[in-house]
């Protein structure tokens, strides 16, 4: 009597587009300790702010749609506040607790802890600031357009160089999270005095994407990134357009899809820049690495400012300019996105083959030294090609 052999258990590995695919871009050794060890990070202070703009904008949309709070600007402290808990809760259910000189977390007087100044709880801190103003800035245009929030999407694709006996798989799944979808009616909203609809028909590229669809309905995908507006010669520039032109393709295998015109991103804290960012703009500006840049009176406040100076008044025009971004969508920009990110998941696989066959950790998964990241990472200490200028633990 023969027995037959179990069959090895046959599993398509699934990745996430920003869990997995920029998390790996952003550091590989830094992505294999907290995503694939799920060791949380101790300073989590762009996961938190990340989290927390999504989450205060999402509960702002439901608010307006469901308690009919039409009427801007809302006040932070009866109507933004009150939404800024909700989601602080939500995040503490999670494990996610907020860095102390970002946000205030206390809902009452008398309180001692924290950056605050008195004991008059709460305070409008930096999350709080950027937080309203995103609210206040872009919810009257954008909320109106807004048909889904929070749009799951799933696909498949190819494992890239399929090697029977080393791959892991033959496939792998791809899954995103879409935070905005507006589903557009150009009859509807052309006469409109939608922010966003102008600053899209302004847009020739996108008036002849629009014009070459057979109806007048389109969708454009919307997300949102609580960061600066990245300079163009840097990775993360390619990274979030890669991102929303992958979401466009997993939506359009969805059955109730409408042609995707364009992508938009929104880049939060440019409305609120504190000295970093201002000192991050100036650099970009004085080396002509950004697409918008400042004129007049904007121009030399940047350009004057030193660190020891004041957060200088920019022009709200300038800031709205610096928060959005429009992401054209074609055929070939959308599969070249494609295969980037076919690379990234062959990178990681190899990655992970390689330490499944003994390699150990820090020869099989290699560290991206940046200093921001590097400066909030926990495995500096033993890393094997830290930034040489990041901060470093300092032994009493």
């Amino acid at each position: 009597m023969s027995l037959s052999v179990r069959s090895k258990p046959y599993i398509i590995p699934e990745y996430s587009l920003t869990g997995d695919l920029l998390s790996y871009l952003t550091c590989g050794l830094q992505y294999r300790y907290q995503n694939k060890g799920t060791l949380p990070p101790s300073m989590p202070i762009q996961l938190w702010f990340g989290e927390f703009i999504h989450g205060v904008m999402e509960e702002a949309y439901l608010q307006w749609r469901d308690n009919d709070l039409k009427e801007f600007p809302w006040d932070w402290k009866t109507q933004v506040r009150p939404i800024e808990e909700i989601i602080d809760k939500r995040l503490r259910s999670r494990g996610l607790y907020p860095p102390s000189n970002l946000f205030c977390p206390y809902y009452e007087e008398g309180h001692q802890q924290g950056f605050c100044d008195d004991l008059e709880h709460p305070h409008k801190l930096v999350a709080s600031q950027r937080a309203e103003a995103a609210i206040n800035t872009w919810g009257p245009h954008l909320f109106p357009l807004i048909d889904n929030a929070e749009v799951r999407l799933k696909g498949i694709r190819d494992m890239p160089h399929y090697q029977k006996d080393i791959s892991r798989s033959n496939y792998y799944g791809i899954t995103g999270v879409i935070d905005v979808l507006s589903s557009v009616n150009m009859e509807v909203h052309s006469s409109s005095s939608n922010l966003i609809l102008k600053i899209l028909e302004e847009d020739p590229i996108f008036k002849k994407k629009v014009e070459s669809f057979d109806s007048k309905k389109y969708e454009v995908i919307i997300d949102y990134k609580g960061m600066k507006r990245p300079p163009v010669n840097s990775p993360s520039w390619n990274h979030h357009q890669w991102q929303v032109l992958t979401y466009s393709w997993l939506r359009s295998m969805q059955n109730d899809s409408n042609p995707v015109a364009k992508g938009i991103l929104f880049y939060l804290n440019e409305l609120v820049p504190f000295k970093g960012d201002i000192g991050d703009i100036k650099a970009d500006v004085k080396s002509e690495n950004t697409d918008v840049m400042p004129l007049g009176e904007d121009k030399n406040k940047i350009l004057k400012w030193h660190s020891k100076k004041d957060i200088p008044e920019l022009s709200d025009n300038f800031k709205i300019k610096r928060s959005i971004r429009l992401i054209d969508m074609d055929y070939e920009s959308i599969q070249h996105s494609l295969r980037e990110f076919d690379n990234v998941v062959e990178d990681i696989e190899k990655c992970t083959v390689a330490e499944i066959n003994g390699a150990g950790i820090q020869k099989s998964w290699h560290p991206r030294p940046e200093k921001r990241t590097c400066d909030a990472c926990d495995f500096k200490t033993f890393c094997s090609n830290p930034e040489p200028s990041s901060q470093r633990f300092s032994v009493p």
